[in-house]
């Protein structure tokens, strides 16, 4: 099996709620994903999805009843922090791990997509480079911008990534490919939920590190 498959994300309710407890199972398997890439200059995004995920557990331990949704916390630290918000706690954490998942989201699909550089059909910078820009480029300043144009020249080869997403097991590309479509389809969806989240309740916030 594969590293996503082994860790599906399960189908949305029709409300398109987010169950807390079952999300924080899923998204904990992913920072492994960054693991893929191989260079330590992706290490920078695992640890922030690291930290984002170990901030929202923190709350939602805190009282899991109260916690049921991912909303049910947006909504409780709204009305908790007043003008602070949503610069603040949970709020935050997820602010930015949803932009950390559409990364992957982004460079998932593309692969899937069969976007690739002619020249170069066994690079995947193409598509992180996509993911990157659509992503996560316009919340990060210069100097950040400088380390993931310096990550893309280590990206690794497609054959080798998909091997890494494989498990080391060697697996038929167009195989592995259809393994990626078919964890996109449920991650999709939560990660559009979340986004749609963020902005009926106004909680999405513009500013660069």
């Amino acid at each position: 099996m594969s590293l996503l498959l082994d860790n599906q994300f399960k189908e949305l309710p029709p409300d398109k709620s987010v169950d807390t407890k079952l999300f924080l199972e899923a998204v904990s398997h992913l920072p492994h994903f960054f693991d893929c890439l191989g260079s330590t200059v992706f290490s920078v995004i695992k640890s922030d999805i690291n930290g984002n995920i170990t901030k929202i557990r923190a709350v939602y331990l805190k009282d899991p009843a109260k916690y049921v949704t991912l909303q049910d916390i947006l909504e409780v630290e709204r009305e908790a922090h007043g003008a602070e918000w949503p610069k603040v706690g949970a709020t935050l954490a997820l602010m930015w791990l949803k932009r950390g998942l559409r990364f992957i989201q982004i460079l998932l699909q593309s692969l899937v997509d069969g976007e690739r550089d002619e020249n170069n059909p066994n690079l995947i910078r193409i598509n992180i480079t996509k993911a990157y820009e659509q992503a996560l480029k316009r919340y990060h300043g210069w100097i950040v911008q400088k380390i993931f144009s310096t990550a893309l020249y280590a990206a690794p080869y497609k054959s080798n990534f998909l091997k890494a997403l494989s498990k080391g097991e060697e697996v038929k590309e167009e195989d592995c490919l259809a393994n990626v479509h078919h964890f996109l389809v449920n991650y999709t969806a939560t990660v559009d939920a979340i986004y749609e989240m963020f902005t009926n309740l106004n909680a999405e916030l513009d500013y660069t590190v």
